[in-house]
């Protein structure tokens, strides 16, 4: 992965979602257009936390965040979030 020229201010942080699911667990292929948003990712970029908590994700950690959690952005043709640290649920 190449060198992002982002970087998240205050709680923010930076996460490129987990690719969708193409296919069930029993072989069924799911159209895209039944296809849901992934709700994990990867942290990829983090801001410096607020003077009375500093954040505790760190780049490279896989999260789970919610459904409609973040506004999404793309850089280099890349898809992204960017998301407050409180929407995301948990470390993976």
């Amino acid at each position: 992965m190449s060198k992002l020229n982002i970087k998240p201010l205050a709680d923010r942080v930076l996460v490129e979602p987990a690719v969708a699911e193409t296919t069930t667990a029993s072989g069924i292929i799911i159209p895209d257009s039944a296809k849901e948003k992934p709700q994990k990712g990867t942290v990829v970029a983090v801001g410096t936390g607020t003077k009375d908590e500093p954040l505790t994700v760190k780049v490279g950690d896989t999260v789970l965040y919610g459904k409609y959690a973040g506004t999404e952005l793309a850089v280099e043709g890349n898809d992204y979030l960017i998301m407050r640290e409180s929407d995301i649920f948990a470390i993976v």
